[in-house]
C-alpha cells in the first residue's frame, strides 16, 4: 500500500478557506489525537517552506519559548 501522508492532507485541504485551514490546525490541536500529528508536521513544512527567514526565526523563537513552559 502506497500512502503519502503528505499529498493525502494536501489534497484534503487545498480548497479551504482560510477560517477552515484555522478550524482544521485548532481542531487536531484540541483533539490532542498522535494520529492527526503526521498531517500538522506536513502543514508545518507548507508554512516553513513558504516563510522569509525573519519568519523563521520568529517561529523557532516562539518554539523556544513554549518549549521553556
Amino acid at each position: 500500500m502506497d500512502l503519502n501522508i503528505r499529498k493525502t492532507v494536501i489534497h484534503n485541504v487545498k480548497d479551504n478557506s482560510p477560517q477552515e485551514l484555522e478550524a482544521t490546525i485548532v481542531d487536531s490541536i484540541e483533539r490532542q489525537d498522535e494520529h492527526l500529528l503526521p498531517g500538522l508536521g506536513v502543514l508545518f513544512e507548507l508554512i516553513w517552506n513558504k516563510s522569509s527567514k525573519e519568519d523563521r526565526d520568529a517561529m523557532i523563537e516562539t518554539l523556544e519559548g513554549g518549549l521553556q513552559h
